[in-house]
């Protein structure tokens, strides 16, 4: 039996060492990367003799106070022979549609059971497809929902999670002004289809129930 080469890109410890706890369990597999970011898998994997680079790149999207992930740099990946399975929140559709276009082949959501994330990289490592109906509806978006942009969506998830506007540029290495200019667009948007947003809060709140953020989880600061 062939030992499936897999990295790991998540950055929450608690999950990522659970992934690596779960893969470990299931055997058949040697994680040979696990970071907290696509660019240091990256810089990892150019480095990396062929011999022990992976299979299968299991990979989470959005990434707290760094970028995050490029859609460009995953085609990059794809085309280079490496099978990239995304697991992840979907806190950001518009992130998700690009890097499905770039040619991830599945995408497993971090409420699916461990059950069925083992059943995802087993069926992506033989070749397979692996997504969900409810997982292509969510992906699909919600219609009645303001379409934001990828880095609108990031503005809210990051603004609405608690950092200051100031926090909120540093992490998206962008300007102060054009941090406002983000969280502008959001709010009017939101405005468009007659959802007022004048507060950090109901930044917070409309976050919440369009699917951006978690409320079971604890926001900074």
């Amino acid at each position: 039996m062939t030992t499936a080469r897999i990295a790991i890109v998540e950055d929450h410890l608690l999950q990522r060492t659970r992934t690596e706890e779960l893969l470990a369990r299931a055997g058949g597999y040697e994680i040979v990367f696990s970071g907290e970011s696509a660019p240091e898998f990256t810089r990892w994997a150019e480095a990396a003799p062929r011999a022990e680079r992976p299979h299968l790149l299991l990979l989470d999207l959005m990434v707290d106070r760094q970028p995050s992930v490029n859609p460009a740099q995953i085609e990059v990946l794809v085309k280079g022979g490496l099978k990239v399975l995304v697991l992840s929140a979907l806190a950001s559709p518009a992130l998700v549609r690009q890097v499905v276009r770039a040619g991830v082949s599945g995408i497993v959501g971090k409420r699916d059971s461990e059950d069925d994330i083992l059943a995802a990289v087993a069926a992506v490592l033989g070749g397979d497809e692996w997504m969900t109906t409810e997982l292509a509806s969510v992906i699909a978006g919600d219609p009645e929902r303001p379409a934001l942009s990828v880095q609108e969506e990031r503005a809210l998830v990051l603004y609405a999670s608690g950092l200051s506007v100031d926090e909120l540029a540093a992490a998206m290495n962008i300007g102060r002004e054009t941090a406002k200019q983000y969280l502008d667009r959001v709010k009017k948007k939101y405005a468009s289809v007659g959802i007022p947003v004048r507060s950090k809060l109901d930044y917070g709140r409309v976050a919440w129930a369009d699917g951006y953020l978690d409320p079971s989880l604890p926001s900074e600061g």
